[in-house]
């Protein structure tokens, strides 16, 4: 692992890391680390981003650091996608292939090595930041993000309720077996299609956990609602 950058904001600092995933097939990735000021240890916060975004979207332009700051919360900004994997097709569309992972662990023979963010997110990404020194809670841990980002933070919590305090999401493809962007996606990432999809679906996810009153998630359709969202996740990873 190396750290790339380091830079000094509102009162803590932000780094960057890069290292080889395994659960990417080997791939090099990145991510951004926010930590407060303060001995800690601080809860994790992940922020995963939209289409075409990548781990400096939401570090450099979603407005989350100063809340956080004040809130005593640590954020993590993952990429969006593996990079650099060579397969054919991968490049040619906006919202297919790099920069669109859509935050799942691909079954398409052709995808299955490398486009594996649900289990580079859930996994292996905690276990990479135990190994830093930093003062981070990893006992304490929520998921937020926006668009292509805001489906990834609402499945990856609906899946892994052990694992994640909370979730929040700003304008999420929510239902993305019945959205043209879902249905791309599902259709050449899962070997099973768009009804694989809907085991990366929230709105499918939710019908089958509606009776366990215990959720956490807040969704918003407006990005400007940042501030709102940090507390919101403050809320139950300070509870």
């Amino acid at each position: 692992m190396t750290e790339v950058s380091s830079n000094k904001t509102f009162g803590g600092f932000i780094r960057k890391y890069k290292a080889t995933a395994e659960s990417l097939g080997g791939l090099s990735t990145q991510w951004n680390v926010f930590v407060p000021s303060g001995a800690g240890p601080f809860p994790v916060l992940y922020y995963l981003a939209g289409l075409t975004c990548n781990e400096d979207t939401g570090a450099w332009k979603g407005t989350f650091l100063p809340v956080a700051a004040a809130e005593g919360i640590s954020l993590v900004f993952p990429d969006t996608s593996p990079r650099g994997a060579n397969i054919e097709g991968e490049e040619e569309s906006w919202d297919f292939g790099t920069g669109a992972g859509f935050y799942l662990d691909a079954t398409a023979e052709k995808w299955s090595k490398h486009y594996r963010m649900f289990t580079f997110i859930t996994e292996e990404l905690p276990n990479l930041l135990k190994t830093l020194s930093l003062p981070l809670d990893l006992t304490r841990q929520s998921i937020f993000g926006h668009s292509m980002g805001g489906h990834g933070a609402l499945t990856l919590y609906l899946k892994k309720r052990n694992q994640y305090r909370s979730a929040s999401a700003f304008a999420p493809v929510s239902h993305p077996t019945k959205a043209p962007w879902g249905k791309k996606a599902f259709s050449n990432y899962l070997q099973g299609g768009i009804e694989e999809g809907e085991s990366y679906d929230a709105t499918c996810l939710l019908q089958q956990v509606k009776a366990d009153g215990n959720i956490s998630i807040l969704v918003d359709y407006i990005s400007t609602f940042a501030e709102e969202h940090i507390r919101f996740h403050a809320k139950h990873l300070k509870a």
